[in-house]
């Protein structure tokens, strides 16, 4: 097996297509029950479609995947909701602001009530002052113990002219922040993360060799126009969302909207009718936000939802983005600051 990532597929660019699926529909249809924000957050990572496909050759069998939810984990998750303390314990009273770090507390929460936890976070140093890197989780499995990464990640397609969004390369995926590309956050877990257990300093804090390395990834990407190009290695179906300039907001046609803090951007949102904005109250905290952070926002348009009681949830999500984002973007890929 290759150590290093191929970040373009050898096929032929794939057609885009219209795709309309909701997977927030079927969330709300499976999980009518869940209202807890961290139980609906444990929830969507244990029952989210996978972001990669596993078992596509690109990804050279280092994709994991946690498989269907059963239905002793949906009884579990039930038992959560109704008793969350156990949860808010792992959680702790101060919630890093970081979502990776908040997914990777919701995931050790489950692995270790599922009894497959050897260690979270475990550290790995050549010295004191030289940190190698981090294990984000052992597990157990059987006799195997495996290496998991996790990745929740959110990049929007890039829709600038000089861009070829369908032709299989990843770099056109952006993070909202400019910060990297699914290409590139692919390139450093192969390349460093996952081969973590190689080094003489790792070995020596292993209760056994590792039999299995592999990234666990999740997460929503996000479209121009709703528009899905079939890219080799993404999975289908994927969660997935829009993407739309600040000037074009008078497209969106709904009567309820949620502006979504970065720590729930993980499930499909619910709330009551008090939590929701009217179009011009979403153009207005969209505006303010912007004026003081030019980044993307994230918004999410509300419905009733089926089983009433004043509820709402989500039935699309989007980012708005500022002016000048694409222009941003395609400066800082000049630059080099993003891959080309």
């Amino acid at each position: 097996m290759a150590d290093t990532l191929p970040l373009a597929s050898d096929a032929p660019a794939a057609q885009a297509v219209r795709d309309d699926a909701s997977f927030q529909a079927g969330f709300e249809q499976r999980w009518p029950q869940l209202r807890n924000p961290h139980v609906r957050a444990l929830a969507w990572l244990l029952d989210a479609p996978d972001l990669l496909a596993p078992t596509s050759p690109h990804w050279q069998g280092r994709i994991a995947s946690l498989g269907p939810v059963t239905p002793a984990t949906a009884d579990w998750l039930l038992a959560l909701e109704r008793d969350p303390a156990p949860l808010n314990a792992a959680l702790g009273e101060r919630i890093s602001p970081r979502l990776g770090l908040y997914a990777e507390k919701l995931m050790a929460f489950y692995f270790a009530q599922h009894g497959k936890l050897v260690a979270h976070g475990l550290q790995v140093r050549a010295s004191r002052n030289d940190t190698v890197g981090e294990f984000d989780f052992l597990l157990r499995d059987g006799d195997r113990l495996l290496h998991w990464e996790l990745a929740t990640k959110f990049y929007l397609l890039d829709d600038l002219p000089s861009s070829t969004p369908d032709d299989g390369r990843f770099n056109g995926l952006i993070g909202p922040n400019l910060a990297d590309t699914l290409g590139l956050k692919m390139r450093k877990i192969f390349d460093h993360q996952l081969t973590l257990a190689r080094h003489p300093a790792a070995q020596a804090l292993l209760p056994q060799p590792v039999d299995l390395a592999q990234a666990l990834v999740k997460g929503w990407l996000f479209y121009p126009r709703h528009v899905i190009p079939a890219l080799e290695g993404i999975a289908q179906p994927h969660c997935h969302g829009f993407w739309l300039p600040e000037e074009e907001m008078s497209t969106l046609s709904g009567a309820h909207y949620a502006v979504l803090p970065r720590l729930h951007w993980l499930a499909p949102w619910k709330c009551g009718p008090d939590g929701a904005l009217s179009a011009d109250e979403l153009r207005a905290a969209v505006a303010d936000l912007q004026r003081d952070h030019a980044a993307p926002v994230m918004v999410a348009e509300m419905a009733a939802a089926t089983e009433g009681e004043g509820w709402l949830v989500e039935a699309q999500r989007g980012f708005i983005v500022p002016p000048g984002w694409q222009a941003r973007a395609a400066a800082r890929r000049a630059a080099g600051a993003l891959p080309a």
